[in-house]
């Protein structure tokens, strides 16, 4: 069965939205675009709109490809002073000349709404409550949708980046999964994915996981979205042949996709209640 993505996205940033109109001042996102990357331009839009559906403030920049990391620390501190903005986000991946770890630590933990700060990750890595990266936070809601006792679960996560993989095995842990992340160099890699209960796979590589590297009634979030040649989208997951197999699955497009879109709107709320109320 499909987890719908889109459904459960558009329920959180309607409830999203009953809040922030009984606020009497806007929460405030300011996204900032470094360079011509057509995925991030898309990112960026969906962003935008996201935050005319729930009624925030939102400031998009966008700089040139040639902008310094200078130019833009100073714009990133201005954003930290910045009283209409309560959320920063700074689009990756930036230019090669760019320190991406420099800009993400120059942002205000406070307003850190991608969850990446040193901080922020660093709070999570022990259990403290902070600010969660956005994809990984709506992973877990879609597991949650779905009425699935993560307790005792093994977890498998393919892939083991700082965006994904890490912060998404912290939360399965913190769900009480047994949790194993894959990655790279990991020897007998089916086997590991047939010991699953729930499988995060989040590699980068068009239909990576087949259907005999799953057994039946495993659950299946699929971070992937890899464009073919023909143009189509597909996730990391071999789809078609996985979906009658398992009891349930992200489809791509939406799946993951808008509920890091509504994660950020969450994060966005988060942010501005801890500066305007003082919530922590």
């Amino acid at each position: 069965m499909d987890i719908n993505g889109r459904e459960l996205s558009k329920k959180i940033k309607n409830e999203i939205k009953n809040e922030v109109d009984k606020l009497d001042k806007k929460p405030g996102l300011a996204v900032v675009l470094v360079g011509e990357n057509p995925a991030s331009k898309v990112y960026v839009r969906h962003k935008e709109k996201a935050c005319q559906k729930v009624g925030y403030y939102s400031k998009k920049i966008v700089l040139s490809d040639n902008t310094s990391e200078e130019e833009l620390l100073t714009l990133v501190d201005e954003l930290n002073n910045d009283n209409l903005i309560h959320g920063i986000l700074v689009q990756l991946p930036l230019p090669k000349h760019i320190d991406s770890d420099k800009v993400i630590s120059s942002i205000n933990p406070n307003k850190d709404v991608d969850g990446f700060h040193p901080l922020n990750m660093g709070k999570l890595m022990i259990g403290q409550k902070t600010i969660i990266s956005c994809t990984p936070k709506g992973i877990i809601e879609l597991i949650k949708s779905t009425k699935i006792d993560m307790s005792g679960k093994n977890a498998v996560v393919i892939g083991r980046s700082n965006i994904v993989g890490k912060p998404i095995a912290l939360l399965l842990l913190q769900n009480n999964a047994t949790v194993t992340i894959c990655h790279s160099r990991t020897k007998d890699l089916k086997k590991h994915c047939l010991d699953a209960d729930i499988i995060v796979a989040a590699v980068g590589i068009p239909n990576f996981v087949k259907e005999d590297m799953v057994k039946k009634e495993c659950v299946i979030i699929d971070v992937g979205i890899n464009r073919l040649d023909d143009g189509t989208l597909t996730g990391d997951v071999d789809y078609e042949n996985v979906h009658d197999k398992v009891s349930f699955i992200t489809p791509v497009p939406g799946g993951v996709g808008p509920m890091t879109i509504a994660s950020l709107m969450k994060n966005t709320l988060e942010c501005y209640n801890k500066i305007e109320e003082g919530i922590e």
